[in-house]
């Protein structure tokens, strides 16, 4: 029933983002991958497309409780309710079994509850706020833990304001790939730098589980 209310609330006054496509009724993979329909149009208008993807290792695993609770409360979320998840939350501890033995209890720190109801909600409304962190013209996709960010991309001016896009989420970024979408046979020379580690620019990356290339055929995805 809290996660119903929650989830109510949340949609009713527009709270979550748009750009979330996973977890939410009427939204998968599927409609994440359509709505990025805009690449085509961008290579038909022979311009580049700059995409980074974004996975966070062990995302659910490391979201801070403190930080969580105080974007509860952010969002509009009662004190009741934050106080009733909090304990959901806080106080849990875990240990490692094994076929010969255990470890010693510890205390959870920080994670919500993966197979429960609510862990997947209070996921998004932990990383929902990064959409707002871009500008109008970088494009960001999530699904879960999972984000693309791409931009149209002609000059260096555009791939230093894309480069300024990536290191708004450098904090966050575990692992990821670079994919640079063309058409034209010209090349820009632009790297870009994620913890100052040069991303590996790529011919092919799947995405959301097809297999998509710098042209946008998606041959090697029929053939696999």
């Amino acid at each position: 029933m809290i996660h119903e209310n929650m989830l109510d609330f949340l949609l009713s006054n527009k709270l979550i983002s748009r750009q979330q496509h996973d977890f939410l009724a009427k939204h998968s993979t599927c409609t994440q991958l359509l709505e990025t329909i805009d690449w085509s149009i961008a290579l038909r208008n022979c311009h580049f497309v700059g995409v980074v993807y974004v996975d966070f290792a062990e995302a659910f695993d490391t979201v801070s409780h403190t930080k969580l609770i105080h974007k509860m409360r952010a969002y509009g979320i009662v004190d009741k309710v934050v106080h009733l998840i909090s304990s959901f939350l806080i106080g849990r501890i875990q240990r490692v079994v094994l076929p010969n033995g255990f470890s010693s209890w510890k205390p959870v720190g920080s994670g919500v509850p993966q197979g429960s109801v609510l862990g997947p909600l209070l996921f998004l409304l932990y990383i929902n706020d990064i959409v707002y962190m871009f500008a109008d013209n970088v494009a960001i996709k999530l699904f879960a833990d999972d984000i693309k960010i791409y931009m149209e991309i002609d000059d260096n001016s555009q791939a230093v304001e894309f480069q300024d896009s990536i290191n708004c989420i450098v904090n966050w970024a575990k692992t990821w790939q670079h994919l640079r979408v063309s058409l034209r046979k010209t090349n820009l020379s632009t790297t870009y730098l994620l913890c100052g580690n040069v991303l590996p620019s790529v011919h092919e990356c799947r995405d959301l589980g097809v297999s998509v290339d710098r042209t946008l055929c998606f041959t090697g995805h029929i053939c696999n």
